[in-house]
């Protein structure tokens, strides 16, 4: 049954990606669906002359990678396998400005005049458990820990912000795609996520499908179908966008995320771009001010943060975050980020245009969250509470959800957990 499923999602993924392919004339080699060789930047990485840089960016990002091996490596012909497996580990190059930044990073626009209540606001979590619109607890063994069952007009409220965030993402350019959540373990890896040695943070399918894993975010899935492609110049920036569930074996006992706000799985609508080389700084501007308006037009409060280098991931060149305020929890929590990723990805997965004169070159790729559940549901329920323990329902996303302008007490039933007694 479950070769059956996957086989026709895989069916399903290509005649939507041939769809999107034929409409923005992708050139796609013959061999698109084999996940090609990685080509690093060899003339750089392998330079001694820019030992000293390279090292310097690394101890900044605190990874544990050695680029004296690498230079060691290099005078072995015999060891080009082992040469390749150290250049994939290494992560992207850092924006110079961002080395400069202290621990925290600097921020970009501030959170000024915070909602006053007259009131004592309450957390996510208490709104929730007094207008039962969210269960965590007695999943069972299969769903676990950090699972949740998100309750009537909350899960209403799940649906309105997909399609606003989906709507406005369209307006912008953006093509809709439809993504698998199972994809090649190597192309998780492709995309940044080392988990060689390292502590793994996605889930594998093991067993039969050991090279399968659950995806993390519809980035992936969207770098995965343009692999092996040849983008018309015309037509960058390529803008994509996807709404799909995303898995994450992290775990934090931080008193700080509880509840919902980190979880194994969430759904999100997830932006994904290619830039030619010399365009995607200023394109990641473009995907920070969507992202800030999406949030002011929801009536959000937010800050904005260039992310120190210790922040960034494998892939990212510079990582913006928008950090919402959660007036019951009174602090910052993360809403979302975006990233420039320049052509860390491009490589691993060769996807390149054709310039003005003829030669193919690695498109820089980004990404950026419009929308991650279940901290928009955190920031929107503690910022439009009321003084009688409801929640208004932002007036952006009222015609999404029948009309229905405020939350109350929903009318569930008991779901306690029964005993079956054990038969004589």
């Amino acid at each position: 049954m479950f070769k059956k499923i996957l086989q026709r999602s895989i069916t399903y993924q290509k005649l939507n990606f041939l769809a999107i392919n034929q409409k923005k004339n992708l050139q796609t080699s013959t061999n698109s669906g084999e996940i090609p060789e990685p080509e690093f930047n060899e003339e750089f990485y392998c330079n001694p002359a820019n030992k000293d840089i390279i090292k310097n960016d690394i101890n900044h990002r605190k990874f544990a990678r050695d680029i004296d091996k690498i230079l060691e490596l290099v005078n072995s012909p015999k060891s080009r396998q082992m040469l390749l497996k150290e250049l994939e580990k290494l992560p992207n190059l850092t924006d110079p400005r961002v080395l400069e930044y202290n621990k925290s990073g600097k921020i970009l626009r501030a959170c000024e005049n915070l909602k006053k209540f007259e009131f004592t606001p309450k957390t996510f979590s208490e709104l929730s458990k007094s207008l039962k619109l969210l269960q965590m607890d007695q999943l069972g063994p299969i769903a676990g820990p950090k699972s949740y069952i998100l309750l009537g007009d909350l899960a209403q409220m799940e649906e309105a912000l997909i399609q606003y965030t989906v709507r406005r993402l369209m307006k912008k350019g953006f093509k809709l795609v439809s993504v698998p959540d199972i994809l090649p373990t190597k192309i998780i890896e492709r995309c940044g996520l080392v988990m060689d040695n390292e502590r793994h943070l996605v889930y594998n399918l093991g067993q039969h499908y050991d090279k399968l894993s659950l995806s993390g975010t519809a980035e992936m899935a969207l770098a995965m179908k343009l692999m092996n492609c040849e983008i018309n110049v015309h037509d960058l920036p390529l803008k994509l966008a996807a709404v799909s569930r995303c898995f994450r074996a992290e775990i934090s006992n931080s008193a700080d995320e509880h509840g919902i706000y980190r979880v194994h799985q969430f759904t999100k609508v997830e932006m994904f771009a290619c830039t030619d080389e010399n365009s995607s700084s200023e394109f990641l501007e473009e995907l920070k001010d969507i992202q800030e308006d999406l949030f002011t037009n929801l009536g959000l409060q937010f800050q904005t943060i260039d992310m120190p280098s210790h922040e960034l991931g494998a892939p990212a060149y510079r990582k913006i975050d928008i950090e919402g305020w959660l007036p019951g929890k009174k602090d910052f929590g993360e809403l979302s980020s975006c990233s420039n990723c320049t052509d860390y990805q491009s490589r691993r997965l060769k996807i390149r245009y054709k310039n003005k004169d003829g030669e193919l070159k690695y498109v820089h790729t980004l990404n950026g969250t419009a929308c991650a559940i279940p901290r928009m549901l955190i920031a929107i329920c503690e910022t439009f509470q009321t003084a009688d323990g409801n929640i208004m329902v932002p007036d952006k996303l009222v015609p999404f959800m029948n009309g229905k302008s405020i939350i109350e007490k929903q009318n569930v039933g008991d779901m306690r957990i029964y005993k079956q007694k054990k038969k004589q």
